[in-house]
């Protein structure tokens, strides 16, 4: 949930908005959040390179602003950063135990979230996605990675908003 995300450009979520007001609701609930943020790596390394060559605009600092948390009503603190769609990786891994639950929210879902919920399902861990706190660069791209997702259930299921948990 990131201003990349928000504001209007090349990585723009039409639906930021609605998902981002969904993912307040649920903090507000009691759910506490673990933030996480695609952050560039300068170095580019293999195949990134060719992906910032489509998507110049994008090829920025990993400083800039544009990298920011923009979620009203939650405090962006000490977030998990990595240069890779899915944001699975060793810090999420030593939070979640094996066989347990991760939430998922955010966006874009036919990109980070689809990229997250695999890498956490392959490494053991249950998956639930809140499909109306997630926004995808299109409906369209948002209904097929929900649909690719809900193939992978018991691993991976995904809920409305007003079925989860608190």
């Amino acid at each position: 949930m990131q201003r990349a995300f928000r504001q209007t450009g090349e990585w723009h979520i039409p639906r930021y908005d609605e998902a981002a007001r969904t993912i307040a609701r649920l903090a507000a609930s009691g759910l506490e959040p673990i933030i996480t943020r695609f952050i560039p790596d300068p170095a580019e390394n293999g195949s990134w390179s060719s992906y910032y060559d489509r998507w110049h605009s994008m090829r920025l600092d990993p400083d800039d602003p544009i990298w920011d948390i923009e979620l009203p009503g939650i405090e962006a603190t000490g977030s998990v950063d990595l240069p890779t769609f899915s944001k699975w990786g060793q810090e999420l891994a030593e939070r979640i135990p094996v066989g347990e639950e991760i939430i998922l929210t955010g966006v874009a879902t036919d990109c980070c979230i689809l990229a997250t919920a695999l890498g956490a399902a392959d490494a053991g861990r249950y998956v639930t996605v809140v499909g109306d706190a997630c926004a995808g660069q299109s409906d369209a791209a948002h209904d097929q990675a929900l649909s690719l997702l809900e193939l992978l259930s018991p691993m991976i299921n995904v809920v409305n908003s007003d079925t989860v948990p608190r």
